[in-house]
């Protein structure tokens, strides 16, 4: 079977599922697994080129929501009549349906079940330490900085804030992505700031430029040191993955309560990493 993956957080989906050795290309921004890297890219996500993507003849090609402007992409598939699926998960639950339903079209039902039966054993692991933790520390999640971008209740990072015994400021808005500004962050009082620019490297996001916002060297997170620049990769992809983003984020705020990070497990990959089971 020769299957596409035009979007990162599908590729990993992918990984997850065994079935990096049947991609035949990949959008210019997936990156993991290490296996993938040799494949042919057919452009950013946002901008798929469809010519070269036809030419490899898939069998199944695997769109996404999960960015505003993917819309294009699906479109032209359509028009194309090639042979598409369209994810766009929210949450744990949905990525787990995910996993599921591209498992039964790949024949890899087995290995679904199993990658998601570890999912679930995880997440109740941490929902049972998350509900022991007396004080949950509040967290603003910031996608974007100009203009600012930010989860709201709707979405897997405020899923991620629960389980990691915290709590995302703007999880009283009933929507997946939140346009705000620095004043409406300063008065919900978080106390955490946790950047993860979408689509920009760890190593480009400079926490100083935060700093110099009006009322920002002020700002209690700020002036406390706790100012995060995180792994875009681990919290902005609707993927297995997040999970290691989980176990990264949990072990910051709670480092007596949860088990410590270690970058080179993944806890889907190489199995139970909890302190209480």
């Amino acid at each position: 079977m020769k299957i596409i993956s035009i979007c990162p957080s599908n590729t990993e989906l992918l990984g997850y599922l065994g079935l990096e050795k049947q991609l035949v290309a990949i959008d210019d921004y997936s990156d993991w697994p290490e296996s993938i890297q040799s494949l042919p890219r057919l452009g950013p996500d946002l901008d798929i080129d469809m010519d070269k993507l036809a030419v490899f003849e898939p069998d199944l090609v695997l769109a996404s929501l999960s960015v505003p402007g993917m819309e294009k992409n699906i479109e032209r598939l359509k028009e194309r009549n090639i042979p598409h699926i369209v994810l766009n998960p929210n949450s744990f639950e949905e990525i787990c349906e995910d996993l599921l339903k591209v498992g039964e079209l790949t024949g890899q039902r087995d290995q679904a079940q199993t990658v998601v039966g570890r999912i679930q054993n995880l997440l109740s692991e941490y929902d049972t330490i998350s509900r022991g933790i007396g004080h949950k520390p509040r967290l603003y999640w910031e996608w974007w900085p100009k203009p600012v971008f930010t989860p709201g209740k709707i979405n897997w990072l405020t899923e991620i804030s629960r389980l990691a015994g915290g709590e995302n400021v703007f999880a009283d808005v009933d929507k997946a992505s939140v346009q705000t500004d620095w004043e409406d962050v300063i008065r919900r009082k978080p106390d955490h700031i946790c950047l993860v620019w979408v689509g920009v490297d760890h190593d480009k996001v400079n926490p100083e430029i935060v700093k110099k916002r009006p009322g920002w060297r002020e700002f209690t997170p700020v002036v406390e040191d706790k100012l995060h620049v995180l792994d875009e990769p681990l919290f902005c992809r609707p993927s297995p993955r997040l999970l290691v983003g989980l176990q990264k984020i949990a072990s910051l705020l709670h480092p007596d309560k949860y088990p410590a990070f270690d970058s080179d497990k993944d806890p889907i990959l190489h199995g139970n990493t909890s302190k209480t089971l």
